[in-house]
């Protein structure tokens, strides 16, 4: 993995500036489709999770199967297939993805009060903002802890699994205090990696390209955010 600050010591003068200029607007926009793809999440998850006739409809029958799991099929296939589809096309399809999880967690309004969520949102932005500026400003190498941080994520996805026919509270208690230190992980060592990859690809000018990293670097970050705020609600939230 390159590291930031020796390659803005290779260049110097006129091309340090533009790539610190481009690596600004390239961060912003990162942040940017992640908040507009929180907002759609939100936004879904509120309407659904504020119809009870709905929610009994998804998640009182098999159908609940299919919402639980689709997102991940989904950003599976869509990290799969990036390569071979335009940005245009990639970001029509976190868009749909974002959508989707706001219909697989909008049973968190009926499960939770709405002042716990709001609290938990609130720290877990906090928490964001905090760990992705370390991840942004730091000298030191997150590279290393890629590795340990997903096969944490797959540990934590097959306990999840398990736990669902299991219906253990402790299982559930060490995957949402292993999770919310993984994510936290996650989110820094995303942030450097999404920074490293600009200025290693500045250079090539490959605006379409540029696009779709903007794209799964913002997916990334939605997904350190989101999972990150799930785990919290479960220590935070309030149950009706």
């Amino acid at each position: 993995m390159a590291d930031f600050e020796t390659i803005r010591r290779q260049r110097a003068g006129v091309q340090t500036i533009a790539i610190d200029q481009g690596l600004r607007a390239y961060m912003n926009k990162v942040y940017g489709l992640m908040s507009v793809a929180m907002i759609i999440t939100g936004a879904v998850a509120y309407v659904v999770g504020s119809n009870t006739a709905l929610l009994q409809a998804i998640f009182g029958s098999p159908l609940r199967w299919v919402v639980m799991f689709a997102p991940l099929v989904v950003v599976m296939i869509f990290g799969a297939t990036i390569n071979r589809i335009s940005a245009a096309t990639a970001q029509l399809v976190f868009w749909g993805f974002s959508a989707l999880m706001g219909l697989s967690i909008s049973y968190i309004f009926a499960a939770y009060t709405g002042i716990s969520i709001a609290q938990t949102f609130m720290v877990t932005a906090i928490a964001f903002a905090g760990l992705s500026l370390y991840g942004y400003t730091t000298k030191k190498d997150l590279s290393g802890f890629g590795t340990f941080l997903i096969m944490g994520v797959i540990g934590l996805i097959v306990a999840s699994v398990v736990n669902i026919f299991l219906q253990s509270s402790a299982v559930m208690f060490a995957v949402s205090a292993l999770g919310v230190l993984i994510f936290a992980g996650l989110t820094a060592y995303d942030t450097q990696k999404i920074k490293n990859a600009y200025v290693v690809h500045a250079h090539n000018g490959d605006s379409e390209w540029l696009g779709k990293s903007a794209i799964m670097g913002a997916l990334n970050l939605y997904l350190d955010f989101l999972n990150m705020f799930m785990f919290l609600l479960q220590f935070m939230g309030n149950r009706n």
